[in-house]
């Protein structure tokens, strides 16, 4: 045997020696109890509740009534408004803006010389009508007179010749010549012609006080100015659009809501929702403030784009009707509320139907094929639901087994099957 095979022994004999005895020096292992992993969930409280369901919608503020002011008649402006201005705010009746009147008042007294003279020449012709007819009843009494004679006069050649009832017959006309004859002697036609002559002359007078009248134009209601491109002097034309006022007394605020969500609010499409009261909430200078409102009407048709259905929100009194939302433990400002402003981006809320019993959890609590996750006794159970409403806060639910409470897991697990159990971290609501 060679000595580096030796060598070679020793050193694999003395290896196993060295590993047999680590192996006996080697301590005991601790035997310790083996701990199932549960998983640690977030929840909120899971509770019953009864009462309206909020109807919840986003939506921009616009005016109601939108006129545009123009004048009837044409001229130059002589007077406009000061208030009258992109953005100002002109009271209701008040003068708008008004045109140079001395035309229009040198028509008018025109107008009444022409009725004064009409008023003259009727007197006339009443008197005229009056001197006719007495003439002809004198002229009456002589044609009685000579159809009545009984004798002839000595002094009457025409009579001695003629015998009287002869000469009674050839001195009356015709039926018809006698007839037209007796009107145009009354002066009858004359008198009507005259009365024709003083209405037309009164109707042109009526036309130029009317005129007059409309060289001052008035706001029909306090308004917002959204429009003005005119000043003092310059020349307008009847019609010319000279500005817009927007009723300042009510806005709008338009809404879009799915069909579930319409569904919600009682009388809604039957014609009585005007009478559903509603809030409209705007966020102004990082406060929030709120204005009382109700639903004027909705929309018998669905929008095209969205398939949704748009209603409309009254605001009364959007210039100075807000009132601050005070935080929970806060203390009402009495500083004013700032106007609702056109445009504005909004926040509404409806009271929608009574239900007997649903329950508002967040929304991401709700998971995908409308099932939420509840701890019950310390266990996971996967229940339905049927969503009654959903906004981006919250989400309005039932089911069966509602009365029994619990807790909705808000955070997310990799497996979650029914009747796993799970330790709860807290109360995250």
């Amino acid at each position: 045997m060679s000595k580096q095979l030796k060598y070679s022994l020793l050193l694999l004999v003395g290896a196993i020696g060295i590993g047999a005895l680590m192996v006996w020096l080697r301590p005991e292992p601790e035997t310790q109890e083996r701990i199932e992993a549960v998983p640690l969930v977030e929840t909120v409280a899971f509770e019953a509740a009864s009462g309206p369901i909020p109807v919840i919608a986003s939506g921009t503020v616009q005016p109601r009534d939108v006129v545009v002011i123009g004048a009837q008649v044409g001229g130059r402006l002589a007077y406009v408004h000061p208030q009258f201005r992109e953005g100002g705010v002109v009271p209701a009746g008040a003068t708008v803006l008004r045109i140079e009147p001395t035309d229009f008042q040198n028509q008018v007294r025109i107008a009444e010389a022409d009725v004064a003279a009409q008023n003259v020449a009727v007197l006339q012709a009443q008197e005229e009508v009056a001197i006719a007819q007495d003439e002809l009843a004198r002229f009456a009494e002589r044609e009685a007179a000579v159809a009545g004679l009984s004798s002839i006069d000595d002094n009457d050649y025409a009579a001695r010749i003629m015998p009287p009832e002869r000469l009674a017959r050839s001195n009356a006309p015709a039926s018809g010549q006698q007839a037209s004859s007796s009107v145009l002697a009354s002066r009858e036609p004359q008198l009507r012609s005259a009365r024709a002559a003083r209405e037309r002359a009164s109707a042109n007078l009526a036309v130029a006080q009317l005129s007059l009248s409309r060289t001052r134009v008035a706001a029909p209601f306090r308004g917002l100015v959204q429009e003005e491109n005119i000043a003092v002097g310059t020349l307008v034309q009847p019609g010319q659009a000279l500005g817009t006022l927007v009723d300042a007394r009510v806005f709008e605020v338009r809404l879009s809501l799915t069909p579930d969500e319409a569904a919600l609010i009682p009388g809604l499409m039957d014609g009585s929702g005007a009478r559903i009261p509603a809030d409209v909430f705007y966020n102004y200078g990082g406060l929030t403030y709120r204005w009382p409102a109700r639903i004027d009407r909705a929309d018998a048709s669905l929008d095209p784009e969205t398939r949704n259905v748009e209603i409309f929100l009254q605001v009364p009194n959007p210039m100075g009707g807000g009132q601050l939302v005070a935080e929970e433990g806060e203390v009402p400002s009495a500083s004013p509320a700032p106007p609702l402003l056109l445009g504005a981006f909004v926040r509404a809320q409806i009271n929608g139907a009574v239900l007997d019993s649903y329950a508002a959890i967040p929304a991401q609590a709700l998971r995908p094929g409308n099932e939420v996750w509840v701890v019950r006794d310390g266990v996971l159970r996967i229940l339905p639901v049927r969503v009654i409403r959903r906004d981006d806060e919250f989400a309005y639910i039932s089911t069966p087994s509602l009365a029994e409470g619990g807790r909705i897991i808000t955070s997310s697990l990799n497996a979650p099957t029914d009747g796993m159990a799970v330790r709860l971290r807290g109360d995250a609501g």
